[in-house]
């Protein structure tokens, strides 16, 4: 995607849902920034300042901000399609 905004997903190692927004944004084919803050107190100041949240994880695609995996709210910010819910077994 060459128009494609700027992706960058603020993460901890232990937290499942930055693991799950990561992998819907590969799935997706989205190149994103990973940015540790657990490992990394200067991104973790950046990352509370730009959102207002200590948790994670804080995605900022262009200029929005969405704080935890809100699949919606990524689909919107990046012109995405839905993804179609499961078909019952």
């Amino acid at each position: 995607m060459a128009d494609q905004k700027p992706v960058v997903v603020y993460f901890t190692q232990t937290c499942p849902w930055c693991h799950r927004a990561k992998e819907y944004l590969t799935q997706k084919g989205i190149v994103f920034k990973e940015i540790d803050v657990g490992k990394d107190r200067e991104q973790a100041k950046e990352m509370i300042a730009k959102s207002g949240q200590m948790g994670v994880p804080v995605i900022t695609i262009g200029d929005a901000v969405v704080v935890g995996f809100n699949q919606g709210k990524i689909d919107e910010l990046l012109n995405l399609k839905p993804s179609a819910p499961p078909n019952p077994a």
